[in-house]
């Protein structure tokens, strides 16, 4: 079965570089990188829709490639693609890991402070090295249009998703780590109460938090959540 690993925003498929070997053994690993990021073509400006047009570019790749069923795991921002892509072409996607990530809207706290923080990581030479390694020696245009792009979606749309989420069909899990120290500085409980919620409009589906570990959880616990992941795929 094919499994398609979605990156987050500002990063791109080699955020995945250690996280494939835990996959390899049991499904075909297919990694992307979305329009504008890691090795795909640049774009003058991302959309302000920028989590829906990643799961049209999700789906349209399934349709190219002729994949008729694959699972999806998404990290951070791509587990908004992921669920975008899975209300777009339920018939294609029929499982769902979605890793870290704020629910069905931005959150004000980060979107307001998102330039400045930009702005700093730019200038903290560990931020500065993962960008390069990410998307290579044009890495600051890409963190400036991702920036551009999360301010433009929260004056302009304000919804991570198109269709409501009582119409997702596809079987998922909702992951995250009770220390993320990005979505968790809202509060500790943020992602256990936002994750009930989306749950109680699917109708169906699980959650994992796992206790220790940053952001995402996926990339913090990883020998932990492959199990799970592979754990909620095949059975």
């Amino acid at each position: 079965m094919p499994l398609l690993l979605l990156h987050g925003n500002t990063a791109s498929s080699k955020m995945f570089s250690g996280a494939v070997e835990y996959f390899a053994d049991m499904f075909q690993v297919i990694l992307i990188d979305f329009l504008g990021h890691g090795k795909s073509d640049r774009l003058k400006k991302f959309p302000a829709d920028l989590w829906y047009e990643e799961g049209r570019q999700v789906s349209a790749f399934l349709e190219q490639k002729q994949i008729s069923q694959a699972f999806i795991i998404g990290s951070s921002g791509g587990a908004q693609a992921a669920i975008n892509a899975a209300l777009e072409m339920p018939e294609r996607i029929s499982k769902i890991v979605a890793d870290s990530f704020e629910g069905e809207t931005p959150l004000p706290l980060f979107v307001d402070s998102v330039k400045s923080d930009r702005e700093y990581a730019k200038q903290n030479e560990q931020m500065r090295m993962f960008y390069e390694t990410m998307h290579g020696s044009d890495w600051e245009r890409v963190v400036d249009c991702d920036t551009e792009a999360i301010i433009a979606h929260a004056k302009e749309i304000g919804q991570f998703f198109h269709k409501p989420l009582s119409h997702l069909q596809a079987d998922i899990l909702l992951t995250g780590s009770r220390k993320d120290d990005l979505i968790g500085l809202v509060s500790p409980d943020f992602l256990e109460e936002i994750y009930q919620r989306m749950l109680g409009k699917i109708g169906h589906g699980e959650m994992l938090l796992f206790p220790t570990g940053g952001h995402p959880a996926m990339l913090t616990n990883l020998p932990a959540f492959a199990e799970a992941a592979k754990k909620f795929f095949l059975y």
